[in-house]
């Protein structure tokens, strides 16, 4: 047995196992439902009924998140119901996914899921009755494997090595092969139609479009909000004091200087702020040492201790497979998490991981802070989730009270 087969059978029979302990509790909760839903006929199924389908949801969900885990599969959690109504909840897709899933893995989750973490138990099993033969009493029929009696040590050894071989391949293949079956079944029953996919993927282009149109609305006023308070303010007094030189030149030549220099001055300001507003629009740094080189610069400028784990995004200057909106979303998150942790979190360190894995470009940003970010605390989670949903990505935020604190940003770059 390799270590690589052990790990992958164990594997195997862990997510048997969790199997096995859903198909007992839906063993349980299956004829709960049924009884709840007679009880509607008198009224009182129709307020317990929706506390039940929510566990199941709960349950439902626990298997949509293994089943990413284990299998790899995308089948997103449901979720829980939103509204409290017997016949909203019966309302939502989800729940006739959930019920299914529910009566045909009580009878096969519970079967498949004991099956495969059984089989990984057997040589276990196998060595300790053979090591234990001679507890038996000489007539039970555990004395006898293979066809041959067990009444010493040798004819122990004789019998119960190709039994422990036996076993071994079964806890190998067994484990992983139930594992798959049930998995799929699972994955058959709890996935979305092609129809369900296509209208949750209509709700979210709605939603991401009308996040990027206010995204790029507020954009456009903080850019004519800095030019204005900023570049144009510098620009109106950079005209006041040359009007004010070219009067004063013929009468006092020696104090036109002075206003000269004040006026410089006010031309440099006014260049860096308009630089400033130029790099919040597309960072230079992008175009000039590309994302890997930009998230590099903002790391070194992080007042909290960051630890960088890049991976392979392309040469510095060239853009590559990756869209340049793509980098300057991700850019941006991750410019904006590091200012939360320092700022927000009061975090004492905090780590950067960048890498691109098919056609996912995927960053994540954990600070050892307080934890407790929301959206709409001041924190700019909002602008980061408009920001990354009007490139088709996705934000997720992991930030319990105490921390870590946890920011994920998945956004699609081509293969």
């Amino acid at each position: 047995m390799t270590r690589a087969s052990a790990a992958r059978s164990a594997r195997a029979a862990g997510y048997c196992a969790t199997v096995f302990g859903r198909g007992l509790a839906l063993v349980v909760l299956v004829p709960v439902l049924m009884y709840s839903a007679v009880l509607c006929l008198v009224g009182v199924g129709l307020l317990i009924l929706p506390h039940e389908l929510r566990l199941l949801r709960r349950l439902a969900d626990g298997e949509r998140d293994r089943l990413g885990r284990w299998a790899a599969t995308s089948t997103p959690p449901a979720g829980p119901h939103a509204r409290r109504r017997l016949m909203a909840v019966l309302s939502d897709p989800a729940t006739g996914r959930d019920l299914r899933w529910a009566a045909a893995m009580a009878v096969a989750g519970t079967v498949l899921g004991l099956i495969g973490a059984a089989l990984f138990l057997f040589p276990a099993a196998v060595l300790v009755l053979v090591g234990l033969w001679w507890l038996f009493p000489r007539d039970d029929p555990i004395r006898l494997i293979l066809n041959v009696p067990i009444d010493s040590w040798g004819s122990a050894f004789y019998a119960g090595v190709p039994q422990f071989l036996l076993s071994v391949l079964l806890a190998l293949f067994g484990p992983p092969l139930l594992a798959r079956l049930a998995a799929a079944v699972s994955r058959w029953l709890l996935a979305p139609s092609a129809a369900a996919v296509l209208a949750e993927r209509v709700s979210t282009l709605d939603r991401t479009r009308i996040g990027a149109i206010d995204a790029h609305g507020n954009e456009l006023r903080r850019i004519e909000r800095d030019l204005h308070d900023g570049t144009q303010a510098r620009l109106v007094s950079l005209a006041m004091q040359l009007g004010l030189a070219e009067r004063t030149l013929s009468a006092d030549p020696a104090a036109v200087g002075p206003l000269l220099t004040r006026a410089r001055e006010g031309a440099e300001e006014a260049m860096a702020e308009l630089r400033d507003v130029l790099r919040s629009v597309y960072p230079p740094i992008l175009a000039d040492r590309g994302l890997a080189g930009a998230v590099s610069a903002v790391g070194a400028r992080c007042p909290v201790p960051a630890t960088l784990e890049l991976g392979e995004l392309g040469e510095p200057g060239e853009l590559g497979d990756v869209p340049a909106q793509i980098e300057v979303a991700v850019y941006f998150a991750i410019t904006e998490a590091l200012t939360n942790a320092a700022k927000h979190a009061h975090a004492g360190s905090v780590s950067v991981t960048l890498a691109r894995a098919g056609g996912t470009l995927r960053a994540e940003i954990t600070d050892d802070g307080r934890g407790g970010a929301a959206e709409g605390g001041g924190t700019g989670l909002r602008g980061m989730r408009q920001r990354v949903e009007a490139v088709d990505g996705v934000l997720r935020v992991q930030s319990p009270p105490g921390g870590p604190t946890v920011i994920t940003v998945e956004c699609p770059c081509g293969s």
